[in-house]
């Protein structure tokens, strides 16, 4: 989750976080420092000379009081009724008022009062301008964090189009290896840098990839080759002996099932070879001949078992598929369903665009349902029955080729019921 937005981003990013982060903590701390020294200075200030103030008085009740920039005034205690109202129940200490003079201007003082017992007095310090020059500065700060913050973005665009060009070539070199049989290695391209270590990591990935798909495509080669033939062999051999009058029933029925088991293999290996290369191949099929080819293939394994198998619905139904695709598609779930089936019966119905078989078996969950198409799931209720786990596997894999759907759900009445979807 955290490596989702893109390298240039994060960097541009980080930059500006940066920027803003160190600027907004400069000007908070600028700020709090000229507050917190601008009143520890002001109140010294004050209270210095309102002392000043009540010595002067005390020591000439006669002559006229000096300040160097400060106004005062001193009554008795007799007299403190003349003070202003707004001062007249205010306590000895510092305090911040605002009056407005003749002129109609706001002015921001600070006032130093006293109380002794015989003597109230007040010391009174204009601090507007200073109010004023803080507010400058606030506006001074504020656009510096801008400043700052801007001057972080266009560094952290510039430091990250240099520092992401690298990857950039890497990735557009990438896209033009595909689809090619020889590329050039990339490691020589860069120089010995994380970049250069990721372009030697993916030309050592690219030769084992190309090393697997090779042989793949031998395997492929050999599969079509080395197995075809003998299978074309044993059917032609089997047919042979099929046309000999003289064999018994019983060796006629082994022939024939020889003969279904080869072009079995046949079949799925078309498939297999389909699904490796993934390419659909060319051809149409009559699914209702097909399914009743299969059905009576699958009879002759029923032979000890109280199973029927039934074939309805519509005739004549061409699918545009190989008949070895919906040979092993259909054969499978027809399979399967047989192989699971203990007693009762299973039916297949063709219908326009899709084939469902239907059996009375033990069925299966909610959780067999969801999961029967994994490779090497075998259920939970497959009892002493053998298999790998992978032909409905193989089911899917053919159906997401060829864009079909397939599912196997419990029937109401008990067993289950697989349906094979096309276009």
């Amino acid at each position: 989750m955290q490596y989702r937005r893109r390298l240039r981003t994060r960097i541009i990013f980080s930059f500006f976080l940066l920027g803003f982060g160190l600027t907004a903590l400069f000007a908070a701390s600028s700020i709090y420092l000229r507050s917190k020294l601008e009143g520890q200075l002001i109140e010294s200030t004050l209270q210095r000379e309102v002392d000043n103030f009540v010595q002067q008085v005390r020591d000439n009740p006669q002559g006229t009081a000096t300040f160097s920039m400060l106004s005062a005034k001193i009554w008795s205690t007799r007299n403190a009724y003349k003070m202003p109202l707004a001062l007249q129940n205010l306590k000895t200490g510092v305090y911040d008022i605002e009056e407005v003079d003749s002129n109609g201007r706001l002015h921001r003082y600070k006032y130093a009062i006293r109380r002794d017992a015989d003597l109230v007095s007040y010391v009174r310090y204009d601090v507007t301008s200073a109010s004023l020059s803080e507010q400058r500065m606030l506006l001074l700060v504020a656009g510096a964090i801008a400043v700052f913050s801007l001057l972080a973005w266009l560094i952290g665009i510039w430091s990250s189009s240099r520092v992401i060009s690298p990857v950039l070539e890497l990735a557009r070199r990438l896209r033009q290896m595909v689809g090619k049989e020889n590329t050039q290695q990339l490691a020589p391209l860069f120089p010995n840098d994380e970049v250069g270590q990721l372009a030697a990591a993916l030309d050592d990935y690219a030769a084992r990839m190309t090393q697997i798909v090779r042989r793949d495509r031998e395997f492929n080669a050999d599969v079509s080759h080395e197995l075809r033939t003998p299978l074309a062999v044993i059917r032609g051999a089997t047919e042979l002996l099929l046309a000999n009058p003289d064999i018994t029933d019983k060796m006629r029925q082994r022939l024939l099932r020889i003969d279904r088991a080869a072009l079995q293999c046949t079949d799925l290996t078309t498939a297999l070879l389909m699904l490796s290369r993934n390419e659909r191949g060319m051809g149409s099929c009559d699914i209702s001949r097909l399914v009743r080819q299969l059905a009576e293939a699958n009879r002759a394994h029923l032979a000890r078992k109280p199973v029927e198998i039934f074939v309805e619905g519509l005739d004549g139904v061409v699918i545009e598929a190989p008949e070895a695709v919906l040979s092993v598609a259909i054969g499978n779930l027809l399979g399967n369903a047989c192989k699971y089936t203990v007693e009762g019966e299973v039916r297949c119905r063709v219908e326009t665009d899709r084939v469902l078989i239907e059996d009375t078996g033990p069925g299966l969950s909610t959780e067999d349902a969801e999961r029967l198409f994994e490779r090497g799931y075998r259920g939970s209720s497959v009892g002493n029955t053998t298999g790998g786990g992978i032909g409905l596997s193989i089911v899917r894999r053919l159906c997401e080729l060829y864009g079909w759907n397939v599912s196997i759900a419990p029937r109401e009445q008990g067993g289950a019921v697989a349906v094979l979807q096309f276009h």
